[in-house]
This record gives structure tokens, C-alpha cells and sequence, in this order.
């Protein structure tokens, strides 16, 4: 039995099959509940247009569920010899049930058929980032609130510079969150288009019901222009790349704040003890060694789109072998963004804040533009009262008042948490989640 849905009467040499094949049998298994959905919905269609029997997509719909189910479970795999996710499917069809189960490719080549399971998987993973988001973005929040009236020192060159406080640092990094998930949005909704029909690139000449498959796989739309579609491939995983890379931004730039501000020369926060690591030969040693790594993994997920578009950059349109790589390089970055949100949660959870950092003398010098305001709100001239105190200072004899009110929008007094929470919901809402998990909620039924 051929194993490859292109043999025919020759075999090619193991040696340019192994190098062709490469790892995109492991790549495929992540894709293999997503090619179960696409063939399902692809086979309706097929049906609805005369190219199936009724009592055909019957047999094929409940062999494909159970499929389906077997990848849920974590147990499909793909044989020895049998070179993709899609021959894998078929193969396990035609055991089942004969000649019927070769029919499903009618209308449809590799290449429409792992576009579709690339936007399927992404769109289902970029569902699963938002809510990592959103869970890091409530904890952050949370904390900004209960530290809101925690004063810390803020900085500039690594100078101390200004009052800064707690609720204001965790607040920065919610609000950082909010615009990363527009991006995603962005991303989302670029994905969630339909490339389903457009073949190998030019159409087929069955009068496929491209509407239909949009419709049953919870699409917001199709790639319309079947050559397009072709050339979607890597600019999807492009597209998506910058809006993981600037998550991961935002968490490698806190991660190290983090590790900044837990070293003893600060002790602006504390890890508890169960969050760290220690060391093979000096006792005392507590590392947080959970924000170096995600530091250190985030700083390589913002490479991912440069890597996307260093192995699609050149190509003319149509299909190329090169893209195969991409799925090396992609796929499995979601899991890690996604392990990198989750420790970030926790961590921030678990987090600890010194709450008299400013009592230390050393940092007196931060409140001299709060003195320099209060002298020039009371009729002294800004350029006048920045020179007094900047003389004081240098004369020692400047007496810092650290009672401070801010109180416009954004500031220490008046954090805004209500309005950059109201942001995150208002991109939330903007996805769409819904429609796409009715639909596929209702295939599957």
C-alpha cells in the first residue's frame, strides 16, 4: 500500500527521503486534530456538491471523530513509513473502510490541506496565548493594587531619578500586556481567514463550495484569491511571530526588572524560597532562576520572526519545499510562550514587596523635583527653583518632603487600573473567540 498520497511507481532514494522528509513527520503531530476538522468540513462540502454520497460522508464523518478523539487523547502517531499527518489520516480511513476513505482528497492538494491545519492550530494556540495573557495581566493588576500606595524609586540611566511606587511598576507592565494583545488581535484575525479550495495555489475545477467549508470550520472569512492563499504561507507565521515576539518582550523586559530588583543590592522584592534555586557550594544562595529563564526564552522567541522571514524573504509566488522549515521554528513556540505566561503568573502571585525602600537616606535625592514643583506653585520661577535646590543638594542641606499627591491620570495617585483593565477587555472582546468554538463544537457533534 502506498504510504504517500503522491507515489506512484517508482521509490525514491532513503537517503533524499530522509533529508526531504526531514522532521516534518514530528511537526505533524501537532497538526493532526486540526487535519481531522479541515477533512471533516472538506467532506461535507464534497458531499453538498455531488462529489460524495450520503451514505458515504456518514461512515467517513464518524471514522474521522474518532480520529479526532484519538488525537485529543495524545494517541496518534504517525507509522513508520508513512510520510505526513495527511497520509496517516487516510491511511487509517481506507483500513476502516476501503476505497471510501481515498475519496476525501477530491478538490483539495497537500498544500490547501496543511494551510488549513497551520490556521486551525494557530488560531486555537493564539486563543490559548490570550488567556495566559489575560490571567498574567489579572495578577498584575491585582498586585498594582495592593502596592498601589508602596513607594519605590523610579530610574533613568540606572540613576535614581523620581518617586515611583509598586502600583505604578506592576500597573506599567498590565498596560504593556493590553497593547502586546492588540497585536495578537491582529494576528487572530489575519489567521482566522479560510485558505481551504485554493489547492495547490490555482483553484480546482470541481465547483467547490468554498463559502460553505468558511462557514463550518468558523472562519471569519476566506483567503478569496486562491493564489494569495498560497502566498499566506509564512506570512501567517510571520505575522503571528511579531505578535508572540512582543509579548515575549514585555516579559523578558519584567524578567529583568525582576531579577534586578530581587538582588541584594536592591531588596526591592522578595522571591519566597519555594521560587528559587540554590547553589552546589554557597549556602546562602537563592536565585531566580524562573525569570532568568524566562528572560532567556522570551529574548529567543523575539527571533522567531526573523527566522520566519529569513526562510520565506526570497520566494516568488507559489509553493516551495523551504516553508516545510518553518514549521520547525514555529509550532513549538506557542508552547513556550505559553510556559513562560504561566510561570510569569505564578511568580507574580507569589511575589513579595519591601515596603520602606525609601526610608534609606540614599535615595532623598529622588523627591528634589517634587520640592522644585512645590517652589515654583508658589510663585518662584521653575529655572530659580530648580538652581535652589540643586544647590542645596550639593551643599547637603536639602530636606526632602516625601509626602507626595499626584494626582493626574496615570501617576502614582491616579493609577488608572479601571481604564487599562476596560482596554484589555475591550480587545478580548474583539476576537471572537465564540463563533469559532460553536463551530467547532458543532462539527465535532
Amino acid at each position: 500500500m502506498a504510504n504517500k498520497l503522491w507515489e506512484k511507481n517508482f521509490e525514491v532514494n532513503a537517503e533524499i527521503e530522509r533529508f526531504t522528509v526531514g522532521r516534518d513527520r514530528e511537526m505533524d503531530l501537532y497538526l493532526a486534530p486540526y487535519d481531522v476538522l479541515g477533512s471533516m468540513a472538506h467532506i461535507t462540502m464534497l458531499e453538498s456538491i455531488g462529489l460524495l454520497k450520503a451514505d458515504e460522508l456518514k461512515p467517513l464523518l464518524a471514522a474521522l471523530k474518532e480520529i479526532h478523539a484519538i488525537c485529543e487523547r495524545g494517541e496518534f502517531t504517525i507509522e513508520d513509513g508513512v510520510e505526513d499527518v495527511h497520509s496517516q489520516v487516510e491511511l487509517m480511513l481506507t483500513r476502516q473502510l476501503g476505497d471510501m476513505g481515498k475519496k476525501i482528497h477530491s478538490g483539495r492538494s497537500r498544500n490547501d490541506q496543511v494551510l488549513v491545519d497551520l490556521k486551525l492550530f494557530t488560531r486555537h494556540e493564539l486563543m490559548e496565548i490570550a488567556d495566559g495573557v489575560k490571567v498574567l495581566f489579572d495578577e498584575l493588576i491585582a498586585k498594582s493594587e495592593q502596592y498601589k500606595k508602596v513607594l519605590m524609586p523610579g530610574y533613568t540611566h540606572l540613576q535614581v531619578a523620581m518617586p515611583s511606587s509598586f502600583g505604578l511598576w506592576f500597573g506599567a507592565y498590565a498596560e504593556s500586556l493590553t497593547d502586546d494583545m492588540l497585536f495578537l488581535q491582529a494576528a487572530y484575525k489575519m489567521t482566522n481567514r479560510n485558505p481551504l479550495g485554493s489547492a495547490a495555489g490555482y483553484g480546482s475545477s470541481f465547483p467547490l463550495n468554498r463559502q460553505m467549508t468558511t462557514d463550518l470550520l468558523g472562519f471569519d472569512s476566506m483567503d478569496y484569491n486562491v493564489v494569495y492563499a498560497q502566498m499566506g504561507r509564512g506570512k501567517m507565521e510571520r505575522n503571528v511571530g511579531f505578535a508572540i515576539a512582543t509579548i515575549a518582550g514585555t516579559l523578558a523586559k519584567m524578567a529583568f526588572d525582576a531579577c534586578l530588583f530581587n538582588s541584594q543590592n536592591f531588596s526591592f522584592v522578595k522571591l519566597p524560597k519555594e521560587c528559587t534555586t540554590g547553589s552546589s557550594i554557597m549556602p546562602h544562595k537563592k536565585n531566580p532562576d524562573v525569570f532568568e529563564l524566562i528572560r532567556a526564552k522570551c529574548n529567543k522567541l523575539q527571533a522567531l520572526p526573523q527566522q520566519v522571514t529569513l526562510i520565506m524573504n526570497n520566494l516568488p509566488v507559489g509553493y516551495f519545499r523551504d516553508l516545510q522549515i518553518i514549521k520547525e521554528v514555529f509550532l513549538p513556540a506557542f508552547d513556550e510562550l505559553k510556559d513562560c505566561l504561566q510561570m510569569a503568573a505564578y511568580i507574580i502571585n507569589k511575589i513579595e514587596v519591601c515596603e520602606n525602600i525609601l526610608d534609606n537616606p540614599m535615595y532623598d535625592p529622588i523627591f528634589s523635583v517634587e520640592e522644585v514643583n512645590r517652589l515654583a506653585a508658589e510663585g518662584m520661577p521653575f529655572r530659580d527653583a530648580y538652581k535652589k535646590v540643586g544647590l542645596d543638594i550639593e551643599a547637603g542641606t536639602f530636606t526632602p518632603n516625601k509626602d507626595i499627591h499626584h494626582t493626574h491620570e496615570g501617576s502614582i495617585g491616579n493609577l488608572c487600573n479601571d481604564k487599562i483593565s476596560a482596554l484589555m477587555q475591550q480587545v478580548l472582546d474583539g476576537f471572537g473567540f465564540e463563533r469559532v468554538r460553536e463551530a467547532e463544537k458543532k462539527l465535532l457533534s
